[in-house]
């Protein structure tokens, strides 16, 4: 019955996803809100000014479904997800909760840049102060119902606690690894790629462990992704903007946590890690010594100056993101 429902959430999330395309496309077009393209980035992408933008609304909606239908299946079912710890339905619902926040926070930023025409957008202040009361909110959900262990199972040193120092270091790396995602999402259907081969490992890892209900989670998250890409995929007829990266970069937060495996947030997302280290490298370099590493950040965009096609970037970034997820199996 498990099975049934993970196939439940993946199927009703990949299909509300495209679906809801055909609908909701036609609408941010008539309200132009198009994508502005920065002069600062690769000059091919300004063939891409005025796509329209916040499509992440469309997965977003379709992965709540897949989570709700397949959640109301096993309630209906002699597997009623009820039947199982109380954390791992808190873990679920806390997830879901933690990235519609995420969302709401990217939605305001994207209609103040493409609604009111004001480029600035959120203040980082102001969107550092609201992600930090989300994750914050997160993780004393989880904390004060007794779903955290600060016991972390590092592999050649074992078992390490690191008692309130886990805390800090989560909320940090939660937020450095959600604004990881948001820089992913700058080529057509490269966020989306790869947190969907990225989900796919937690669905294995997840049924694995026995945690069915972020094994729904997680098949939603595939399925939501995998239907955007019906409308993302180079040439994209929308972009997700910071709506639906915040919401993404949620969901693979909560997967981590939820899963008590955050080392497999750093594994398994290594190209995030890589995209937002590439920023602070490149930034860190220029102030220093006035000269760059890179042709241009995030990473994606080097390559892209080196001549790399955008559909070879989804590729290759995909393809090193399923390697990494063959290695999760070492750190679990």
């Amino acid at each position: 019955m498990i099975l049934m429902a993970v196939f439940i959430a993946i199927l009703t999330s990949f299909l509300a996803t495209s679906l809801l395309g055909i609908v909701i496309l036609p609408v941010l077009k008539r309200l132009k809100v198009g994508q502005s393209i920065k002069e600062i980035g690769p000059r091919w992408h300004l063939s891409k000014n005025g796509t329209p933008t916040m499509g992440g609304i469309l997965f977003i909606i379709g992965i709540v479904l897949g989570i709700l239908f397949a959640y109301y299946f096993t309630q209906i079912s002699k597997d009623s997800l009820d039947d199982f710890e109380s954390c791992d339905l808190i873990r679920l619902w806390a997830g879901v909760f933690c990235s519609l926040g995420l969302a709401a926070v990217g939605f305001v930023d994207d209609y103040i840049k493409v609604v009111r025409r004001q480029n600035q957008g959120l203040f980082a202040i102001q969107k550092t102060l609201f992600q930090f009361v989300i994750v914050i909110s997160y993780f004393l959900t989880l904390m004060m119902n007794g779903c955290l262990s600060t016991i972390v199972d590092i592999p050649l040193v074992g078992s390490v606690n690191f008692g309130i120092f886990y805390y800090i270091i989560s909320i940090l790396g939660i937020y450095g690894v959600v604004n990881a995602v948001n820089l992913t999402d700058g080529v057509d259907g490269l966020a989306s790629s790869v947190t969907a081969v990225y989900a796919i490992v937690f669905m294995l890892v997840s049924n694995y462990l026995s945690f069915y209900t972020m094994n729904i989670f997680a098949a939603a998250l595939c399925g939501g992704c995998l239907g955007f890409l019906v409308w993302n995929f180079h040439p994209a007829k929308v972009f997700m903007g910071d709506t639906g990266s915040m919401f993404l970069g949620g969901m693979v937060v909560s997967l981590g946590f939820g899963l008590n495996q955050p080392i497999l947030i750093i594994v398994v997302g290594i190209v995030y890690i890589v995209e937002a280290m590439s920023v602070v490298i490149q930034v860190a370099s220029f102030k220093l010594t006035g000269k760059r590493v890179f042709k241009m950040s995030p990473i994606h965009h080097h390559f892209e100056m080196c001549g790399w096609g955008e559909v070879k970037i989804v590729m290759v970034f995909s393809i090193v993101t399923a390697i990494f997820g063959c290695l999760a199996k070492f750190f679990i």
